[in-house]
């Protein structure tokens, strides 16, 4: 492609995806709050940029194939901040996209738009939105914004639900995990399928226990390889029994189903990692 942009690129995990989208494309533009970035690409341009202005966005879509839309706040926070990074934000990205004529948004959706509903019930593609906090509610709206946009004007859309995208340390995550290498052939899947219309898929790898199914994303060609089934003895050994009526352990949102609305929800996840999943 000629030109791929990536919001978020200072973050946990639009990092790992600098060096790979820049290999997709003839020049590649990342972009974060950040004042600047370390070891640019070759066709890679940094630029500083907030998504909540729309005037920045548009002007860094200009010529834009597609764009990897990671740029948000990745935890539950008030709602104030939530409205203007992660959905008056998700509003720009899309608006920006449709001004320039870009084809698609690969969007880093979350879980925690269906983190509400049981792990038992191993939803697919097609259960409704059930967010668990502002941070999901947000992730719900930019999905039917991607809906919508694809709807009334054509541009296509991946909604990618990421689960736990950090190495399996807590009994939650053995069914919930998403490896850096999954991540990766994810994206660029979802960046060089042909048609993909609007398509929501779940990230998470080939796990054992997944609690969802993907079936209806077969399209997209994403047959992930990683199992936290192999982690899974020594996490078990080392973390405690679950209470199997918290409600963290029930739905498939995790520490996020919880949390008082406005309070970090991966602060409750790094509990769990230190103190056991309970």
């Amino acid at each position: 492609m000629k030109k791929l942009v990536l919001t978020g690129a200072a973050g946990a995990l639009g990092s790992q995806l600098r060096k790979p989208l820049a290999a997709m494309c003839d020049t590649f533009v990342s972009t974060d709050l950040a004042e600047s970035l370390d070891n640019l690409g070759r066709n890679e341009t940094y630029v500083k940029a907030d998504v909540s202005d729309l005037a920045a966005m548009e002007s860094l879509l200009k010529g834009a194939d597609m764009v990897i839309h990671f740029g948000a706040i990745a935890d539950e926070a008030p709602w104030d901040d939530i409205l203007q990074s992660n959905i008056i934000g998700a509003y720009n990205v899309w608006e920006a996209a449709y001004r320039n004529g870009v084809k698609r948004v690969v969007y880093a959706s979350s879980v925690h738009a269906v983190g509400m509903h049981l792990k038992t019930d191993t939803i697919g593609l097609d259960v409704s939105h059930r967010p668990d906090t502002y941070y999901g509610l947000a992730k719900c709206f930019a999905e039917d914004l991607a809906s919508l946009y694809w709807d009334k004007r054509g541009i296509e859309s991946v909604c990618m639900r990421i689960f736990s995208a950090a190495p399996p340390t807590n009994a939650r995550s053995i069914g919930t995990w998403l490896s850096t290498d999954d991540l990766i052939h994810l994206v660029e899947r979802s960046v060089n399928s042909p048609v993909v219309g609007f398509t929501t898929v779940y990230g998470i790898s080939n796990n054992d226990r997944a609690v969802v199914d993907n079936t209806k994303a077969g399209h997209l060609g994403y047959r992930p390889k990683d199992n936290a089934e192999d982690f899974a003895t020594d996490v078990f050994v080392s973390t405690p029994p679950l209470d199997n009526k918290d409600p963290a352990n029930l739905c498939i949102g995790g520490p996020f189903a919880t949390v008082k609305l406005g309070n970090s929800g991966v602060a409750g996840i790094k509990a769990m990692n230190t103190d056991g999943d309970s």
